[in-house]
């Protein structure tokens, strides 16, 4: 009965401060607050601002109040309570500023704590010192708390753990910290495990994304008695308006890239219509030449427009957030920096430039606008050429129909373990029997076999078989029955690198007269040369020096520069928007009403005309032969990434028909091979050339699958521990990384080839970089289909693109407008 009155206890003093402000709890989080106050665990599901946070959060503070029914006012010091995880820092900020809202409104004796690389020295020792009740914190500073001494002390009373954001996590290593983060805090719990909650939109895979986030609570000794985790699924339904923007001209013989830019004015009336609007741009790069686009088309803009992405410096990216949250400003251009669930209230309109390569990233950005229950969530789509017309019809049928990507887990990954291991060393060591439970009850590693668990305590302790006799890679000791770190050396450099994230190297962009700009990566300044100007956060730089790893640069007012490009910018178009583009290219074949369809009926008039335009089950192969040679363009409308490795499975597999030599091009929807001489693609071979039989080996043929596994390497062996960046202000250069992990991988190849971060190299090239089960799952689809080979006389629309983009790594923007404006005018002959 006192349990009972308790519970009632810490609801009803939820319910009044919410009726204190005029406010009623949806159904969903009421059923999630009785979760928790039962001590389950599970994930919260709900649209995209509707309440996800307040869903858990205050779920925590009934708990609280639920233990402590007398004094839960005056209680203070209690310690580390709810632990917040968040995979963005611009995320902490909002988060925290909504749970002290909370706190204050309650009178409850909580402090909230942020904690991620913005964190001064001073707060985190603070923290330390006396941890909050609530901490916010990135998956990669939770780690550097398991690095604390007496980390067991501080996480053994947490009674909550909240993931946010749980889809953008699942399938990446900061995924997989995550899992074996919150294996730990679950093994620390001596009666009772923590809360487990995962706070997620929507995705193809829920139920798995739950499994999981909570497969230790799932085998804790202690919760099988307990009833299992459950999703908790909002029923609100979040209203979303997609919006086309048109071009007053659909060119025939489209091309990536230009027309985006060219419809700017367009966006001028939607920017002045609404309070707020976000311009979300898929690069870094070309946000940069869309917030100076701007400024040019209306130059009143000046200080009312910002720009936003992850290599403009802090300082500026906060003043444009807090900006964003007074609603000062009329329109932010930002890339995925702004993704995720930040609640700017001001925000009414979202315009999408350009493809977002998937379902679930379009309805994340749409979530931006109208942020709140019952609101509308508004998005403009910008075509950057026509055939992205047919991406938007594309979209929009795919959020009727709720097809949203699934996120695929990752499993093994040896060199997340590894460093999670000595993270463990780092503090108070780990007994290997003890920690091997924990480690195998998360999803990533409960197929570990005893011998891979060997080999990686192995590798801590000796440098494994190739390299036990180097010292500097016996990192590990064996410390009365606990593995340890005791070199303050190597402890200190282990803190410094802990995370998963590797990137080519960053140099920090200055001004010769002091003051921070941001960052850039090493691989773009190193084309660069004095005098050169370029742009970065919205200025035009000229590059003066390198000294210390850091850009020196003076403010420039010239008319033209370069616009920096990062090397991650590429994203690839998904399964499911493959699968509901080729879809609605049938219907635009075969003559559709839908405004996007119906405004590209001349491009699919001529392309019918001059090929075919396959229906969804249909491969088109077209032959063209040009005064550049004979080529081969296959329309697959798979993704970049499967384009590029069936380019080069089909170039070796033709080979063996005949001795050929080929250049490669591909975009999202086709490839193109390239040859001096005629290509042998027939209706007596091409079933075979595009069979899922001998699939594994032909990759191996095909690409240079040694090279790729040596790029991919020097991450793993960055993360794993085997290779030091250098000390702030002193990296590595990316060069010199890469030499260090190949002269690694030959030793490993020659001397332990069965070295389990070797293994994992070669794995994750086929697996995600090859996209070996998508592109099986392609080739089984046309296996089942019919491919359609044709003899245009000359480009056709759906091979002009990736002609197009053929031609991008040997011309200037400039020379490459004037060279295609040409070509579009001799094909429109």
């Amino acid at each position: 009965m006192d349990e009972a009155n308790n519970k009632a206890t810490g609801l009803r003093e939820v319910l009044q401060w919410l009726e204190g402000r005029g406010l009623q709890p949806f159904d969903f989080q009421r059923r999630t607050w009785e979760h928790i106050l039962a001590g389950r665990s599970g994930l919260v599901n709900a649209p995209t601002g509707c309440g996800k946070t307040y869903a858990v959060f205050l779920g925590a503070v009934a708990r609280f109040i639920e233990a402590h029914p007398d004094d839960w006012r005056s209680r203070t010091g209690s310690g580390l309570l709810l632990l917040w995880v968040t995979p963005l820092r611009a995320l902490a900020k909002d988060i925290a500023r909504a749970m002290e809202e909370v706190v204050t409104g309650m009178g409850l004796p909580w402090r909230v704590g942020i904690r991620n690389g913005d964190t001064t020295t001073a707060e985190r020792q603070r923290q330390r010192r006396n941890m909050p009740e609530v901490l916010v914190i990135t998956p990669e500073s939770l780690h550097l708390l398991l690095a604390q001494k007496g980390h067991a002390e501080t996480l053994s009373g947490v009674m909550t753990v909240a993931v946010d954001e749980w889809h953008e996590l699942i399938g990446s290593k900061r995924g997989v910290q995550v899992e074996l983060a919150v294996s730990r805090i679950v093994g620390l719990s001596s009666d009772t495990p923590p809360s487990v909650w995962g706070v997620s939109a929507t995705i193809g895979n829920l139920q798995e994304a739950m499994d999981v986030l909570l497969s230790p609570i799932i085998t804790s000794t202690n919760n099988r008695r307990r009833e299992g985790p459950v999703i908790v699924r909002s029923d609100l339904d979040k209203r979303v308006e997609v919006e086309c923007i048109f071009p007053d001209e659909i060119e025939r013989y489209p091309w990536a890239g230009h027309l985006g830019i060219r419809l700017a004015d367009k966006v001028v009336p939607i920017v002045e219509g609404s309070r707020t609007t976000l311009v979300f741009i898929n690069t870094r790069g070309m946000s940069e030449t869309w917030y100076q686009t701007l400024l040019d088309v209306q130059p009143d803009w000046a200080g009312a427009i910002a720009l936003h992405h992850g290599s403009i410096e802090q300082e500026l990216r906060l003043w444009v957030e807090d900006a964003l949250h007074q609603g000062t400003l009329k329109a932010v251009v930002c890339t995925s920096s702004l993704d995720l669930g930040v609640d700017f209230r001001p925000v009414e309109t979202v315009v999408q430039v350009g493809s977002p390569k998937g379902v679930g990233r379009f309805l994340q950005r749409a979530g931006r606008s109208g942020h709140a229950p019952g609101e509308v969530s508004r998005l403009h789509f910008l075509p950057t050429h026509s055939l992205e017309l047919v991406e938007a019809a594309a979209l929009k049928q795919a959020i009727k129909e709720g097809l949203i990507e699934s996120r695929d887990p990752l499993e093994l990954c040896f060199d997340v373990l590894a460093q999670y291991l000595c993270t463990l060393a780092v503090s108070d060591g780990f007994v290997p029997a003890e920690i091997l439970p924990e480690v195998r009850s998360t999803h990533c590693f409960r197929e570990m076999t005893d011998s891979e668990w060997a080999s990686v305590l192995n590798f801590l302790l000796q440098g494994g078989t190739a390299l036990q006799q180097y010292d500097e890679y016996r990192k590990v000791e064996m410390v009365d029955g606990r593995c340890r770190i005791t070199d303050r050396r190597i402890a200190m450099r282990h803190r410094m690198h802990i995370g998963t994230i590797v990137s080519d190297a960053m140099l920090r962009v200055r001004f010769l007269t002091g003051g921070q700009v941001g960052v850039i990566e090493e691989w773009f300044i190193s084309r660069l040369v004095p005098g050169d100007v370029f742009t970065l956060a919205g200025r035009k730089l000229e590059f003066v020096m390198i000294r210390d790893m850091t850009v020196l640069v003076r403010k420039s007012n010239a008319k033209k520069s370069i616009v920096p490009s990062w090397m991650g910018g590429r994203m690839s178009l998904t399964a499911n928007l493959g699968h509901m583009l080729r879809r609605k290219l049938e219907e635009a074949g075969i003559g559709s009403e839908e405004p996007e369809l119906a405004a590209l009926a001349p491009l699919m008039r001529l392309q019918r005309e001059l090929s075919h335009i396959p229906s969804r089950d249909e491969l088109l192969i077209e032959h063209i032969e040009t005064r550049d040679g004979f080529h081969l363009f296959v329309h697959t409308f798979e993704g970049r990434l499967v384009n590029e490795a069936m380019a080069a499975i089909l170039a070796w597999r033709i080979s063996r028909i005949r001795p050929i030599t080929f250049s490669f091009a591909m975009n999202d929807y086709s490839f193109e091979l390239l040859s001096d001489q005629p290509i042998p693609v027939d209706d007596a071979n091409v079933y075979e050339l595009f069979s899922s039989e001998g699939l594994t080996d032909d990759i191996q043929r095909s690409v240079n699958a040694t090279e790729m596994a040596k790029r991919k390497f020097r991450d793993i062996a960055v993360i794993g521990g085997l290779i030091f960046q250098g000390m702030p202000g002193q990296e590595k250069k990316a060069r010199h990384l890469q030499s260090s992990a190949s002269l690694l991988f030959q030793v490993f190849s020659e001397y332990e080839p069965g070295n389990l971060l070797l293994r994992q190299a070669y794995r994750e090239v086929f697996d995600h970089q090859m996209e070996e089960a998508r592109l099986r799952g392609m080739l089984e689809r046309i296996a089942r289909g019919r491919i359609v080979i044709t003899f245009p006389e000359r480009l056709t629309p759906f091979s002009f693109p990736v002609k197009v983009d053929s031609m991008r790594e040997n011309l200037s923007s400039e020379k490459l407008e004037d060279r295609v404006r040409r070509m579009q005018e001799q094909l429109e002959r």
